[in-house]
């Protein structure tokens, strides 16, 4: 009996939370794998420079590095589809690892650029294959009625591991374990959020539709936006959503130190940004699968991040000198940053079918910005200085914020689930 009531306590709390029971290993995988991940982020372009590289250098190994990270993400949902999710997601840690030894230990040590650079961008293939191909295997099992806050969940991991585990942890490891230490137990890290995806994970993907070749699939990858053009409006959209992201690192450290602010400070500031990003992204799951996934988008992710970008740029000025008022706006920022959750939910579910090859549109979207966003800071700082990007980014903001208004589901339901009331309803 007591068995009983504790199943149904427990299945009454992972509905509301809107969590997949079936998949919570699999969250907690993602997690792990991208703190791994993310151990290098906050220190290797200054410990490359510090250790006789070019600024030039460090940058191409980057751009390398993006270029890697959004062909990646761009076949992940097709290759999860045609291929499996868990064999792609096998194949993404395969690609990681090997990166890492390239990288870390023939690259590194004498700091032999061509190899860094080849392995470094081998190593960019390894996280989308892994994360955003599990994106499909929430798509495909989570309710209709949760999915918002499904796909909330996997932001809340993806980004909680990525940008601030990884940034603490490396923060801690690097005093006790040295630079290349550290970064070899990035392997370690990937490997336990494997064994927690993929072996002690036991969720099934129950599709919906007859499987076909790879090559079909990749091929779909392309032909889906023809077929339904709102499903490149969503990548369009994606796009937006963390260029800014990836801009402001650019220059906005240089700009806070003009106004008294530290190295030390700014990188405060980024980390709570992100910590409130987080939890942002789980609150935007509820809410876009109440409010509507359009409507949040539109309202919190694109009004909410033009008004906040610029808010946090001027809050130096405006409250000169005031830490804690220029780190709220940037708390609000990154809040208004996880009003794009919904869009996660809303792209797969423009399709009955072939929903990897949407999500590979939108996987292409996430992965394209680690390169947009420092090349608008490039092409426009020198003519229009630092708040004429700003002003670019919150204008970018503005526009995917209209052109979310003409990404509709059938009869311009709120969600997938509001639809398929709707039609039930008509039906009967």
């Amino acid at each position: 009996m007591l068995s009983g009531n504790n199943s149904t306590v427990n299945k009454t709390f992972f509905e509301k939370a809107g969590l997949p029971r079936q998949l919570l290993f699999g969250y907690i995988g993602i997690m792990i794998f991208m703190m791994g991940d993310g151990i290098e982020q906050g220190w290797l372009s200054p410990y490359l420079v510090s250790h006789g590289m070019s600024v030039q250098q460090s940058a191409t190994l980057f751009t390398a590095y993006g270029i890697t990270i959004a062909i990646s993400a761009w076949f992940s949902g097709v290759l999860a589809e045609g291929y499996g999710v868990k064999r792609t997601m096998f194949t993404g840690l395969i690609l990681y690892i090997l990166g890492t030894i390239g990288f870390v230990g023939y690259g590194m040590p004498g700091l032999n650029y061509p190899l860094m650079l080849l392995f470094y961008a081998l190593r960019g293939f390894g996280y989308p294959l892994f994360a955003y191909s599990f994106l499909v295997w929430i798509a495909y099992s989570s309710p209709r009625q949760q999915l918002g806050r499904a796909v909330g969940w996997f932001w809340f991991v993806f980004t909680g591991g990525l940008n601030v585990l990884g940034a603490y942890y490396s923060s801690w490891a690097i005093t006790r374990f040295g630079h290349l230490n550290t970064l070899w137990t990035s392997v370690f890290w990937a490997l336990l959020g494997a064994l927690f995806a993929l072996v002690l994970n036991k969720g099934s993907i129950k599709k919906e539709t007859a499987g076909g070749s790879q090559v079909k699939e990749l091929i779909k990858g392309l032909t889906i936006v023809k077929e339904e053009p709102k499903v490149l409006l969503g990548g369009i959209v994606r796009i937006i959503n963390t260029t800014a992201q990836f801009a402001f690192p650019v220059f906005l450290p240089m700009y806070m130190a003009k106004h008294g602010y530290e190295t030390t400070q700014w990188l405060q500031i980024w980390g709570t940004i992100f910590t409130a990003n987080i939890i942002f992204n789980l609150i935007f799951g509820f809410v876009g699968d109440r409010m509507g996934w359009r409507n949040t988008i539109m309202w919190f992710g694109g009004v909410g991040c033009a008004a906040t970008t610029l808010l946090f740029y001027y809050a130096p000025q405006i409250w000169e000198g005031n830490f804690w008022m220029v780190m709220t706006a940037g708390i609000l920022w990154g809040a208004c940053l996880a009003g794009y959750v919904p869009l996660s939910a809303l792209v797969p579910s423009l399709v009955k079918k072939d929903k990897g090859a949407a999500m590979a549109i939108l996987n292409l979207g996430a992965g394209l910005p680690v390169f947009v966003g420092p090349a608008i800071v490039g092409l426009f700082i020198g003519s229009a200085g630092d708040a004429g990007v700003i002003w670019i980014l919150a204008a970018l903001y503005l526009v995917s914020a209209v052109i979310t208004r003409f990404i509709t589901l059938p009869d311009n339901a709120k969600t997938s689930h509001h639809y398929s009331n709707t039609t039930e309803t008509i039906q009967l």
